[in-house]
Order: structure tokens, then C-alpha cells, then sequence
């Protein structure tokens, strides 16, 4: 486990998933549900069985989670290392947080998979968001769980 703390207040973990506290993985699985089921409106199972291969990137604000990622070394599920199920907060978003966590994410790819290059499955509303964080847009537009996906590598 890593923990840092930045400018903006959070304290960060990097945790694997055996490494959780039994509290922090129930407040992770309904701050997860309460974004990508809940709030856009999308039917799917989230606990995809793949939580337990990964390294969970999360963003403290005293006890309560306000930012998370989850990564993916190389070959466990693209070709090359990867970040997913990014996600702020809602009440956290008007401070900026899911540019910290997008650094922080990928800050923590290079010190524990040792790579630069990265593939995400990105939200096509957020492009330029991931644009910002070096990240091209590789492919055509698809749908996965119903919502406008691209795929984009950042090298």
C-alpha cells in the first residue's frame, strides 16, 4: 500500500484488493454502484470478477472515498497496462479531483507495472478530458453497457 498526501487535500492509496478494509470495500462498491448504475442510469454487474487482479487508486477525504481508479497491468485486460472505472463523487467534482486521480493513476502505473504506455475504454463525453492527460483517441466510437465508448492510448 502506498499513501501520499497532495495539494488538493486528499490522501491517496494505492491499495491491492486484499488490502482492503472490509469498510472501504463497501464504501468503494456503493460509491462505484451509486455513479455507474444509479446515476447513469445503466443496468450491469460491476463487480465483474477483475477487482481482484487490479490496483485500486483512491482518493481520501477524511474516511470517505471521493476518488477512484482502478488499474491493470499489461495482459490482464488489454494488450497494454490500463485505468478504468474512473469516477469522482458527485459532491466532490467542482474541486478538480479526477485530474489528481487521472495523475495519480497514472503516476502509479509507471512506479508498480514500470510502463508508460496506457489503453483506457473512455466515456466519448469525456475525450477531452483524457485528451488533457496525453491520451488519443484510437478506433471508431462503440457501446458498452449501453453508453458511447472510444478507445484511447496514451504512449
Amino acid at each position: 500500500m502506498q499513501d501520499q498526501k497532495n495539494g488538493n487535500g486528499l490522501e491517496w492509496k494505492v491499495l491491492k484488493f486484499e488490502e482492503f478494509t472490509l469498510d472501504e470495500l463497501y464504501d468503494l462498491m456503493q460509491l462505484r454502484s451509486q455513479i455507474f448504475v444509479v446515476e447513469q442510469d445503466c443496468v450491469y454487474l460491476d463487480q465483474d470478477g477483475k477487482d481482484k487482479k487490479a490496483l485500486h487508486v483512491l482518493g481520501f477525504k477524511g474516511n470517505k472515498i471521493c476518488a477512484y481508479a482502478r488499474l491493470f497491468n499489461k495482459g490482464d485486460y488489454f494488450d497494454a497496462c490500463s485505468i478504468g472505472r474512473v469516477i469522482v463523487a458527485e459532491d466532490e467534482r467542482r474541486y478538480a479531483y479526477g485530474h489528481t486521480l487521472m495523475n495519480e493513476s497514472i503516476k502509479a502505473i509507471k512506479e508498480h507495472y514500470g510502463e508508460d504506455k496506457i489503453k483506457i475504454s473512455a466515456q466519448k463525453y469525456l475525450k477531452k478530458f483524457y485528451e488533457s492527460h496525453g491520451f488519443i483517441q484510437k478506433g471508431e466510437e462503440y457501446l458498452e453497457d449501453g453508453i458511447p465508448h472510444i478507445g484511447m492510448l496514451k504512449e
